[in-house]
């Protein structure tokens, strides 16, 4: 009974840490949306997508408002949004978005976590011809008919509508478009009373790498120790 509770308690930790992550994440992109667009969700589009996102990861509302107060406040901090390329072990490309308030110590601990993970971080430019940013947006099939959605999404930049999962490991439609078209896409689904679960800007690789899962794993502690990292927001890569 000893080792079963030592597991569940690890796993418990665990999830409380991803989730503390995700409330940190999600806390990040709301000062950056008020600071750029006012607290009012109805006239701003970014942070009407945090609130999507915060609801599909189950941030409590009072912290999704404690989080819109201190975007407002005098002494909050402005947060720089920075794009860090690099590759990991056995060649797999990997994008780092973070959102940082000092850039000196977001750059040091990047390149030491690359460094660390048997990776490299690179110049600007290195890594990002490899992916493609797109918008994806994450939809409850319930009442949906893929083929009629996909035909009535092309004219607002559609590029892939699939199934996925969702954060939850439930079913979800998923709408991919190009970045440039995301705010007409959220737009179309608003008109058509569709709220997505989640709406992301994302990195997709063009091509990917497919590895021996002993290298794999080489490749996951790194991305893992990365997204660790209180300056960074996600963390992208081409391994398949």
């Amino acid at each position: 009974m000893g080792r079963i509770f030592e597991v569940r308690k690890s796993t418990m930790f665990a999830r409380w840490d991803r989730m503390a992550k995700q409330f940190t994440r999600i806390g990040k992109e709301i000062a950056i949306a008020v600071k750029a667009g006012g607290p009012d969700p109805n006239t701003n589009p970014a942070l009407r997508r945090c609130f999507q996102n915060a609801k599909s990861v189950n941030m409590p509302k009072d912290r999704v408002e404690a989080a819109i107060k201190r975007a407002q406040g005098k002494e909050m901090e402005s947060y720089d949004e920075i794009l860090y390329e690099g590759y990991a072990p056995h060649g797999v490309a990997v994008l780092v978005e973070t959102a940082t308030d000092n850039h000196v110590r977001t750059v040091a601990n990047v390149k030491s976590h690359f460094n660390k993970g048997g990776g490299a971080l690179g110049n600007s430019g290195s890594v990002a011809f490899q992916f493609k940013k797109m918008g994806v947006f994450k939809l409850k099939p319930e009442g949906l008919n893929a083929e009629d959605l996909e035909l009535e999404l092309i004219d607002y930049g559609l590029e892939e509508l699939g199934e996925g999962t969702g954060e939850n490991g439930e079913e979800v439609l998923v709408v991919r478009c190009g970045f440039t078209d995301f705010g007409n896409m959220q737009k179309a689904l608003e008109e058509k009373n569709i709220t997505p679960i989640s709406s992301e800007l994302e990195w997709i690789p063009t091509t990917t790498v497919q590895l021996q899962e002993e290298q794999a794993q080489d490749v996951l502690k790194l991305i893992d120790k990365l997204e660790q990292d209180e300056d960074v927001q996600k963390v992208f890569h081409n391994l398949q």
